[in-house]
């Protein structure tokens, strides 16, 4: 997003409220789940246009190395405490409600509650079959929910009439949320371009979407407790996710 565009955007809520811990140069929330929740609650109306990240220690390393990315990272409304070693660090340094707080866990919180409380939800990313299995799980799992509109994009940068059209074409539904599953970081780069731009509020969740269609599987809630879903990950996907946590897990530690 140029300067001039954000200049555009004025956020509707006192980001200084909101507690952070900076890691590695990120201004990671110190919240737990609960605290977003009400938080999402609260002021939903106010997040239209805004972006939420989800970091974890890939995510929070790359942005050290990465002055850019990381400034994307810190102009979010919330970048999400994704990997427990987050949190973890957060209560060290005496925010003791901190905890891990997952984009996926967030985002089936948030469908649960849809229905209810009326929100819609647009789903950009991954592939038409990952969401066309989304959608029947989606509807499945949580009859009556408002999917306003699913996009799988091209494997390229978008051309700029074609940025122009997906714009709009969200914002003609304008759902209340918009899932982003293009992963880390491509997916921060496309909310904070978009910021302002497009109407509903993003949130980036990784594999989210995989989870959903059930292309791969979560790791049992005790490994999640411990910290060690990343090793689940990396059991089911050697070949992608090694080097990547072998840099990112050792320079973090």
């Amino acid at each position: 997003m140029s300067g001039a565009d954000r200049e555009l955007f004025k956020r509707k809520i006192d980001k200084s409220k909101i507690p952070t811990c900076k890691i590695l140069g990120v201004d990671i929330a110190a919240i737990n789940m609960n605290w977003l929740l009400k938080f999402t609650e609260t002021y939903i109306d106010k997040l239209k246009g805004d972006y939420m990240t989800v970091v974890n220690v890939y995510s929070c390393v790359s942005a050290y190395e990465d002055p850019e990315y990381c400034r994307i990272q810190n102009r979010a409304i919330i970048a999400m405490p994704d990997g427990g070693p987050l949190s973890t660090v957060g209560r060290k340094r005496g925010y003791k409600k901190m905890e891990r707080t997952t984009g996926p866990s967030y985002m089936e919180e948030i469908l649960k509650v849809s229905v209810e409380k009326g929100y819609s939800h647009y789903f950009y990313g991954s592939t038409p079959e990952t969401l066309e299995k989304m959608r029947t799980k989606l509807l499945e799992s949580y009859p009556g929910l408002n999917i306003a509109g699913m996009y799988s994009p091209p494997f390229r940068a978008l051309t700029e009439e074609e940025d122009k059209l997906i714009i709009e074409r969200i914002n003609e539904v304008a759902p209340t949320f918009v899932w982003i599953g293009l992963g880390a970081p491509k997916q921060e780069f496309f909310m904070s371009e978009h910021q302002g731009k497009i109407s509903g509020f993003m949130v980036g969740v990784g594999a989210g979407f995989d989870y959903i269609a059930g292309n791969i599987n979560r790791a049992p809630e005790w490994m999640q407790k411990r910290n060690l879903e990343w090793v689940y990950r990396l059991i089911q996907d050697p070949r992608r996710l090694f080097k990547k946590y072998w840099h990112t897990n050792f320079k973090f530690i």
